[in-house]
Formats: C-alpha cells, sequence, structure tokens
C-alpha cells in the first residue's frame, strides 16, 4: 500500500510538514487523524501569531497555557481542550526527539483527569425500527442506505472503514469482510445473512452511483463498494452518510441528534456483550488495540443493568416511586356508578 498523501500545510511552519509525513511514515496515521492533527496545530498556531506574535515551533509553555485558557474561555468542551493539548504535546516530543528544539514545553501543562464520557446508544429495537425505516425508501437511495445500516451494525466498522471499503474486500463466497483498520492493521469480520442480502441487494444498483467523466474519476469510484458520482474521494463521504442517518431518524423515531454512524459501532458492541459475548472477541471484531478501550462498552452494560435494578426491583426507590404515582392516579378516577 502507498504511502499516504501529504495534507497540505500552506502557510504553516515547515516543521509541522515533517510532523504530519513522520506519523504518516512511522504510524501509518490515517487521512483523516492527520486532517485533525492539521487543524489542531493550525488553531494554535492562528492564536499564537495574533495574540503572542510567537511561532508556535518556539512558544513557551506560558504561550501554550495561555491559549489553552483561552479555548475554555470561548466555551470549548473539555475534549476538544483535551484534544488540541495532546496535539501539541505529540508535536513537540516530535521537536525534541528530532533536536528541532531543546525543551518540551508542554511537559509541564496539566493534564485534568476526565471522567470518559459512556458512548451514546441505540437498543435493539432502535436498530429494528431503523432498518425498517431504509428498507421504506424507494429507488438505488433505499439499497444504498439499507446496506450501510446494515455492515456498520452486523460488524462494529467505524464509519471511515466503511465508506473506504474497496469493493475487493468482498470475498467471493461473501461471508467475511477485509477490512484495513487504523495503523493499517486487517483484520476479517464475519457477515451477518442479513448482511450479506443487504450487500447483494446493493450490488444489483451499485453502478447508479458511479461518477461520468474522467477515466480516471470512474476508475477511482470503481473501486469502492459504495462509490460517489459527486465526492471527491471517489467514495461515500461520513458526512453525506451521517446525513442521510439523521435524515432517517424521524421516520424510525429516533431524536436526530442521538444518532451517528459511530452509534451504531458502539450498538454493535454492547449488544454483542448483552448477549454473552466475551470483551477478547468484541476488541477482535471493532479492531482496538488496548482492550482497555473496549471496555468502555462493559461500563455502558453495568449502567444499564443497575438502571434496570433501579427501574424495576421490587424494593427499590425507583420502583416505589412508580407504584406510588400509579396508585395516585387510579385514586383520581372516579369509580364507575358513583357521581
Amino acid at each position: 500500500m502507498g504511502r499516504p498523501a501529504r495534507i497540505p500545510t500552506i502557510g504553516l511552519p515547515p516543521e509541522l510538514d515533517a510532523f504530519l509525513d513522520m506519523l504518516a511514515a512511522e504510524r501509518a496515521a490515517a487521512k483523516n487523524t492527520l486532517q485533525a492533527y492539521r487543524r489542531d496545530l493550525a488553531d494554535a498556531v492562528a492564536w499564537l501569531t495574533a495574540n503572542r506574535k510567537a511561532a508556535l515551533v518556539s512558544a513557551s509553555s506560558d504561550d501554550l497555557r495561555d491559549y489553552l485558557e483561552h479555548l475554555h474561555e470561548l466555551g470549548s468542551t473539555p475534549a476538544t481542550v483535551a484534544r488540541r493539548r495532546a496535539s501539541l504535546r505529540q508535536f513537540f516530543r516530535f521537536l525534541c526527539s528530532e533536536e528541532r528544539r531543546a525543551e518540551d514545553p508542554t511537559a509541564v501543562l496539566d493534564s485534568p483527569v476526565r471522567e470518559r464520557p459512556l458512548p451514546k446508544l441505540l437498543d435493539e429495537k432502535g436498530v429494528i425500527d431503523l432498518v425498517a425505516a431504509a428498507h421504506r425508501l424507494e429507488g438505488p437511495e433505499r439499497a444504498r442506505l439499507v446496506a450501510a445500516l446494515e455492515l456498520l451494525y452486523a460488524t462494529g466498522l467505524r464509519v471511515s472503514e466503511l465508506v473506504e471499503l474497496p469493493l475487493s474486500s468482498l470475498p467471493r463466497e461473501g461471508e467475511w469482510l477485509l477490512v484495513r483498520g487504523k495503523g493499517d492493521k486487517e483484520r476479517m469480520v464475519p457477515l451477518s445473512p442479513m448482511a450479506q442480502a443487504a450487500v447483494r441487494d446493493w450490488l444489483t444498483v451499485r453502478e447508479t452511483f458511479l461518477p461520468t467523466g474522467p477515466i480516471a474519476r470512474i476508475k477511482r469510484a470503481k473501486r469502492y463498494l459504495f462509490p460517489s458520482s459527486s465526492a471527491n474521494e471517489g467514495h461515500l463521504t461520513r458526512q453525506r452518510l451521517g446525513q442521510l442517518l439523521k435524515e432517517l431518524a424521524p421516520n424510525a423515531q429516533i431524536d436526530p441528534t442521538q444518532l451517528s454512524p459511530h452509534v451504531l459501532r458502539h450498538a454493535f458492541a454492547t449488544h454483542l456483550l448483552d448477549h454473552g459475548a466475551d470483551l477478547r472477541s468484541v476488541q477482535t471484531l471493532l479492531g482496538h488495540a488496548d482492550i482497555a478501550t473496549t471496555e468502555i462498552y462493559t461500563h455502558v452494560t453495568s449502567t444499564r443493568l443497575k438502571q434496570a435494578v433501579v427501574d424495576h426491583h421490587p424494593l427499590s426507590e425507583g420502583r416505589k416511586a412508580k407504584t406510588a404515582a400509579k396508585t395516585s392516579e387510579s385514586d383520581k378516577k372516579p369509580v364507575e356508578g358513583k357521581a
């Protein structure tokens, strides 16, 4: 596989080019990862230039601390601030390792411990309703969205992995999917019978979404399982798939703000654990390098179990409150035959 194309860094320091090249070459960082680092560091460059008249590569610890405080004052979420801090740390560690800077100004920046938020979750009925809503659509768009939904829920793919799937990732028998994930690592993921059927249905109309025009553009799009006639990438984009899901959500009685392609990945993992799958198997299917990342789903399951006890155990306070409310409502209803 060829080296990922360099992300343009016009107007940014050459050291940032070198940093992104290192991430691409040595860590096989995905295009989306490189773009995220570029955005984070470009924001720091812009703020330091405007407010400190300082270059990023020569910024002091105080400069960087003020920048992060500025993000807090803007109302940025803790997750955003933490990500920007992490991007700065990676960049300055690179500069120090390359002897382009003697000391690391991020070494003294505080890293507040943040409680990891539990992922948004769609229950099993929600998934069924969502797929049923997709089936009610018409034309080739129906086949495409049904196939995307079935694959996301059947495999737990990251949305970037799904939209960038090459057509060749489908073996001839169609029972397994070959996925190239983070760090350029490959994994085999089994396909459910429903996902297999949805893909077969999609393949009958897939050429509808191939572009017209230059041969090179057509060849690029033909590589992908989900080609696009309009996207520059040649395939269905993450943003477009997210938009399609949010448009579909009301038809399934789902709040659009609670639905995204990643929510289906969470549903895949959580529902497997709910039905007895072991954590190591789920880790393999999700393509997590560290099982600690997968363990977040055990917390989701534990939280739901605790809530089930609160809501339904006869001696729980939640159950008592619901019973009392029902009793109060029944007392207010007039007794038949009495005024």
